[in-house]
């Protein structure tokens, strides 16, 4: 039975803990990761997902079969429906572990969840995966407004919409 973990908001632990994790009303499932011996690849979601404005993200880890059905996939691409012991061998073998995700599309039930612990808040990639130290493909307002230092960006870049 593999390992999993799915970032959650603060906020939400009480009520994962009491009632497991709700299939979110607009989503397929449940977004997750394997956890592995690398603590970067596991929680590499937290940053993209702190960009929606989160302040403080914990990690919930549970535990499902190996022959539960997940669609498994790189985040920008098309996701397939697998066994979840093919998934994790898929990840494990492959080189493209950064922007890898699994979605499991149903609850997490309160008695497959093992615990749940704190993180710290600076762990993952924005955007993409490799997009340490690129620019950003669009600069206009659309796309940047609302992230942190957008103006100096638009600025030092140029601004499309000008």
């Amino acid at each position: 039975m593999p390992t999993l973990v799915h970032i959650a908001d603060v906020k939400e632990i009480a009520a994962i803990r009491r009632n497991g994790i709700k299939m979110p009303r607009r989503r397929t499932g449940i977004y997750c990761m394997p956890v592995t011996p690398n603590f970067f690849v596991s929680h590499q979601w937290l940053r993209e997902l702190k960009r929606r404005g989160v302040r403080t993200l914990c990690a919930v880890y549970f535990r499902l079969p190996s022959v539960e059905i997940v669609f498994a996939g790189r985040y920008n691409a098309e996701h397939r429906e697998i066994p979840l012991s093919e998934a994790m061998r898929k990840f494990n073998e492959g080189n493209q572990q950064l922007g890898y995700e699994l979605i499991i599309p149903r609850k997490i039930l309160p008695n497959e969840i093992l615990s749940v612990k704190p993180l710290p808040q600076n762990i993952g990639w924005r955007f993409y995966p490799e997009a340490k130290g690129k620019n950003p493909f669009c600069t206009c307002r659309y796309c940047t407004g609302g992230d942190i230092k957008s103006n100096r960006m638009r600025k030092r870049l140029g601004n499309p919409d000008e």
